[in-house]
């Protein structure tokens, strides 16, 4: 069997031109990176913004385990087989973060013969959309910085100082770091951070942003520090907000690309779902919406983390209303849920199974809250049984689910057509009622908790004091009616990575709080997740190679 990497190279690519004509997109409309790869312009969206929207569809995932879900690959293979389907549809996707490329995870752009490509291009350095948000981040920390050296006329307290440094790579020991030292022209000493690109408020700004217009208004918004009187200080009192918007300039545009099977797909933005919001882009959901009858978008992890978020942040931001929900779930990965331990997951076990669907038990719930019709996909392995299809298939359709299982690592789009034709009867005879799980007037303290014991399914919270005294705190300073971003580890339920299935009887830790202003939501660190990944004991960045010709190997 050939590599995901092999199978993506040995791809026959069509120009990028062709592949927006699918999409009616003339060639006026693209700003070119190459010829795979292209930007959609300003243009663009002025033809389309008042066409009517097509049908969106969520697809998510039980939690994430080493068995591995193909979450993202059932998106791309969903897009292929619904194209197959004759249906005008598009993929809507974020775009990877160079850390877990180069980490453990691996890239982002599917697997086996459902996958976006170029899959060097996208995984590494795309169209520097991420260098844009980095530069633009650490420029707003240089002119803070700055400001504090050349007088600090605003007053800032340096031990108050909440604007982190970003790197889009996964390194422990900056988590944690001195700046300032040496000479007193290098700087004020004091301790600063870093956290990974894909959780900067930069990110989740570009993100959430419809136009340029409200991109600088949401810049001017982020919260960098507080003065020795506790009063908050912005970006747009830093004077950053020009230059910010001008690297900003070309990120802030959809990039499109295609699957193997030449299946346009809209690929922009990436923040993580573990400790971000988890979506692409509102701007990028909202051209394919005016482009396509049907779109098929993803949000990270499991439907605890990604949908959740995508559902009371995204949606609620930007006033969209999903159709339906694809749930994509591994037969392995329930079995893994159940205690089966990694090495045995392709020997048949029935009562592994029947323990671990719980966790599956539990997204179906979560997913029902919202008032969605929901489609459960099983990724099928060789090693999978008849028996055990057969459960999860009785166990899905006594709780009122769709299922279909999906073959589109193997087979591409073909080996998603059942699917496919589930998703599409979904769309034609279920009616989405769709309403946010709280409504924003609740408290924030209600809001962590509302999504902490009916998602999460905990008993109660905790607070570390400084967390509490910075919820009131924000409440005083105005900002107690926006969402909450809840930062906990995607492998388990609750706060603790260790237990699976569907774990009872605890309590959810909250951390640490903060106010993403710009952004328009707080954040609320649970348990002992960092916003700053390590590289694991065996980096993927080892077996990653170029040859002279330029071919790179390695990449999954």
């Amino acid at each position: 069997m050939l590599t995901d990497i092999e199978i993506a190279q040995k791809a026959t690519l069509k120009h990028i031109r062709e592949v927006a004509e699918k999409l009616d997109i003339v060639e006026d409309e693209l700003d070119y990176y190459g010829k795979y790869k292209a930007k959609l312009s300003d243009e663009l969206w002025d033809r389309v913004k008042d066409n009517k929207d097509g049908k969106l569809v969520l697809v998510t995932a039980i939690n994430p385990t080493p068995a591995g879900e193909g979450k993202t690959t059932t998106t791309v293979g969903l897009g292929q087989a619904l194209a197959l389907r004759d249906k005008k549809a598009v993929i809507a996707l974020r775009e990877p973060s160079l850390g877990p490329c180069f980490g453990l995870k691996g890239g982002a752009s599917g697997g086996g013969y459902a996958q976006v490509v170029p899959m060097e291009d996208l995984n590494l350095h795309f169209t520097g959309d991420f260098h844009a948000i980095t530069s633009a981040n650490n420029l707003l920390a240089a002119m803070l910085d700055n400001h504090i050296h050349q007088g600090n006329r605003l007053n800032i307290d340096p031990n108050q100082i909440v604007w982190k440094r970003c790197l889009d790579m996964n390194d422990r020991v900056l988590r944690n770091i001195v700046v300032g030292l040496g000479r007193k022209a290098d700087g004020v000493v004091r301790e600063d951070h870093f956290i990974i690109t894909v959780a900067s408020e930069i990110m989740a700004i570009l993100c959430l942003a419809d136009d340029m217009e409200d991109l600088k208004r949401r810049l001017s918004r982020i919260i960098v520090a507080y003065t020795y009187d506790g009063k908050p200080v912005t970006a747009n009192e830093i004077n950053a907000v020009g230059s910010m918007a001008a690297l900003l300039k070309d990120a802030i545009k959809p990039n499109i690309i295609q699957t193997l099977e030449n299946t346009p797909a809209i690929v922009h933005g990436g923040p993580f779902a573990n400790i971000a919001h988890g979506c692409n882009s509102v701007r990028a959901t909202k051209t394919a919406l005016k482009l396509a009858d049907i779109v098929v978008t993803e949000a990270g992890f499991g439907a605890d983390l990604g949908a959740e978020k995508f559902f009371d942040i995204k949606c609620v931001s930007a006033g969209l209303k999903p159709d339906g929900v694809v749930l994509v779930a591994t037969i392995r990965a329930l079995k893994y849920n159940g205690g089966a331990t990694k090495k045995n997951l392709g020997q048949p076990d029935l009562e592994a199974l029947k323990k671990g669907i719980v966790n599956l038990e539990k997204h179906i719930e979560n997913l029902k809250n919202y008032n969605v019709p929901v489609v459960v996909t099983l990724n099928r392995f060789s090693t999978d049984t008849e028996e055990e299809l057969a459960f999860v298939k009785e166990f899905c359709e006594e709780r009122e689910c769709d299922f279909a299982i999906s073959e589109v690592w193997e087979k591409g789009g073909e080996g998603g057509l059942a699917l496919a034709d589930k998703v599409i009867e979904m769309l034609d005879t279920k009616k989405s009622s769709f309403a946010p799980l709280y409504p924003l007037s609740l408290s924030l303290k209600g809001k962590i908790e509302t999504v902490a014991k009916r998602i999460y399914g905990a008993d109660s919270v905790t607070y570390d004091s400084q967390a509490e005294k910075m919820l009131q705190k924000i409440e005083e300073m105005g900002y107690g009616e926006v969402p909450v971003c809840m930062a906990k580890n995607q492998y388990s339920l609750s706060d603790d990575p260790t237990k699976l299935g569907r774990p009872e009887g605890f309590s959810i830790h909250i951390r640490e709080v903060y106010i993403s202003a710009g952004a328009g939501f707080v954040v609320a660190i649970t348990g002992t997740v960092v916003t700053m990944p390590g590289l694991p004991l065996v980096p993927a960045a080892e077996k990653i190679d170029v040859d002279k010709d330029g071919f790179i190997t390695g990449l999954f």
